[in-house]
């Protein structure tokens, strides 16, 4: 590594001791080794901090921070960027999965395609044992070298989740920090690709783990979701319905703030417009991962192949 790595990946944490040491194993093993791996561990109570102690000790490429006190899961996203060096920038979560070769083909795709400013890979929703529950296609028009399509497609089209891509870290500095709303990493994402196309390397190289402690399945209402992202969204100050009405604002502040044509900005207007009144069919909205389970027989690949460190070595 570099004394100025080019890629940078922050880690927020809490709590995350089951599945934590699977995941930094997925990403010390990559074949992409030009990395810093920042944790910010907010102030958990488990043996996270034991585990990460252990892993920095032994890899000089991992930072491990902890805050003080609990801030919340959106604060901490944005936090640990603060605290990266590199050109480039992906958020990692600590019970995702992570196939050896993921950074390495998501940096020669930036590279390859200057004017892209994310790359992912393909992915697949997996269970606390690591295996397949859903295996999904991704459909969305983030390659569109029209903003008005990307957006569009970001509204409308299900699956999907470039949040984990790994981005050029001066288009996220000009994007507004994530935010605690309902869906603000939709939001989010969405102002990140009125920047300019997203590329997706057609390999199943990302495993996104459902189990019952996620945050979102831990935390089944809209308010509950938004306390867990701040805790300042706790109280009557934050009712569901500002909470929704955040949502909706956050596209629209969006729109405003990206570097638009008057022509391409009355078009994702247009587009926000024509979402808003679809909101209203039974279902809008559903994630993949929550749709009935696939035959994971479907799918070819072994996740065992593609990961590095599911033996489960020591730290």
């Amino acid at each position: 590594m570099t004394a100025q790595p080019r890629l940078s990946i922050g880690l927020p944490v809490y709590n995350g001791e089951e599945y934590l040491a699977e995941a930094l194993d997925a990403l010390l093993g990559q074949t992409y080794e030009d990395f810093e791996l920042v944790i910010c561990d907010n102030a958990s109570k488990d043996g996270t901090q034991d585990i990460c102690r252990r892993y920095a000790a032994r890899d000089s490429r991992i930072r491990y921070l902890r805050l003080p006190r609990n801030i919340g899961a959106a604060p901490n996203h944005n936090y640990v960027f603060t605290q990266c060096r590199g050109e480039l920038f992906k958020w990692a979560s600590h019970d995702d999965l992570y196939a050896r070769d993921l950074l390495r083909r998501c940096v020669e795709a930036l590279d390859e395609q200057p004017r892209t400013i994310l790359a992912h890979t393909g992915q697949a929703v997996i269970d606390g044992a690591g295996q397949v529950k859903v295996p999904y296609e991704y459909t969305l028009a983030t390659d569109s070298p029209r903003a008005p399509e990307r957006f569009r497609s970001m509204l409308f089209e299900p699956g999907g989740d470039d949040f984990y891509g790994v981005m050029r870290a001066d288009v996220l500095r000009r994007v507004k920090p994530h935010d605690s709303y309902h869906h603000a990493d939709r939001t989010f994402v969405a102002e990140i690709a009125l920047h300019g196309p997203f590329h997706q390397v057609p390999e199943l190289l990302y495993f996104r783990r459902d189990h019952p402690t996620r945050a979102e399945r831990a935390n089944p209402s809209k308010r509950s979701r938004c306390v867990n992202l701040d805790p300042r969204r706790a109280g009557p100050l934050h009712p569901t319905p500002r909470l929704l009405a955040e949502y909706v604002w956050g596209f629209v502040a969006a729109i405003r703030r990206a570097p638009l044509s008057p022509a391409d900005r009355r078009a994702c207007h247009r587009h926000l417009a024509a979402w808003m009144t679809s909101r209203l069919r039974p279902g809008a909205g559903e994630r993949v991962e929550d749709r009935a389970p696939v035959d994971p027989g479907r799918l070819t690949v072994s996740v065992d192949a593609l990961v590095a460190g599911r033996e489960g070595r020591q730290a």
